[in-house]
């Protein structure tokens, strides 16, 4: 089959590309766009490992083709820190311990990030639910739910000051 041509923003950054109709955006992102921080887990949408952002909202690249992504939005794990400055969900998982070997961590931070845009003063119950899309099979999860939890106050201030939220 013929490439397909796409367009898509990546991290604020306009991007094109060519590939395959069936190829899978988890890849494109880390083969032809050279974005490695979305990490491949199940491939079957499970462990949430290759969560990233559509759009604004959460999604697993391993279940969208590259195709569907044309025209749209991503944020993937690179697009988090600015101008060599931790956002504030990176800053609390390093505070509070919320990564061990750091293989579910892109997707983690991904999930989390799109839970306090929608809940911006979660409850613990509210954090839990949330970030149980993702496996973790390291920290037990007491780090992360206590990271997400300092960061959501830490968030609501950054994006009250205009930062990087």
């Amino acid at each position: 089959m013929n490439d397909v041509a796409l367009r898509l923003t990546v991290n604020g950054q306009p991007r094109e590309g060519r590939c395959a109709p069936r190829k899978l955006l988890v890849d494109f992102l880390r083969e032809d766009l050279a974005l490695t921080g979305t990490h491949v887990g199940c491939e079957h949408g499970i462990c949430g490992a290759c969560t990233i952002l559509v759009n604004g909202e959460a999604a697993r690249s391993c279940l969208m083709l590259a195709v569907q992504a044309d025209g749209a939005e991503l944020v993937t794990i690179e697009g988090l820190m600015r101008d060599g400055v931790l956002h504030p969900l990176q800053e609390a998982f390093r505070e509070h311990h919320g990564l061990q070997c750091g293989f579910c961590t892109p997707g983690m931070l991904m999930t989390a990030l799109d839970l306090l845009h929608v809940k911006p003063e979660p409850t613990e119950a509210d954090v839990r639910e949330g970030l149980s899309a993702v496996l973790c099979r390291c920290t037990g999860y007491h780090g992360i739910l206590k990271a997400v939890q300092a960061a959501a106050p830490r968030m609501v201030t950054a994006a009250h000051q205009g930062r990087n939220a």
